[in-house]
């Protein structure tokens, strides 16, 4: 019997060319996002980029935001607020159990 329904959402997995297929967004793009901090893929051994269905799921939210006309900078506090709202009442939000849970300054 499976422990956690949703426990493989947070396993990372995937590699950054299946990333990009199931969004749609180009290996650079992803990779960008990585160095505004508004992603967190764990490396291989091999130094190979791992991400979860969480990390999918946050891609795409990025992307929609971007195609908005929200600054990477605005997505970031965003998504700090959320994380410390999550700490600050347990609410389970989907972010990935390695995301930054404190705010660094921006």
């Amino acid at each position: 019997m499976i422990q956690n329904e949703n426990a493989y959402k947070e396993k990372k997995v995937i590699t950054i060319g299946i990333v990009s297929e199931l969004t749609g967004l180009s290996e650079r793009q992803i990779r960008y996002y990585e160095s505004r901090k508004l992603i967190f893929p764990e490396r291989s051994k091999r130094g190979l980029r791992k991400y979860s269905f969480q990390d999918i799921e946050l891609l795409i939210e990025i992307a929609n935001k971007l195609s908005n006309g929200i600054w990477t900078h605005e997505i970031k506090k965003d998504f700090q607020n959320r994380q410390l709202h999550k700490i600050n009442t347990n609410e389970n939000l989907h972010f990935p159990k390695d995301y930054p849970q404190e705010c660094e300054q921006l």
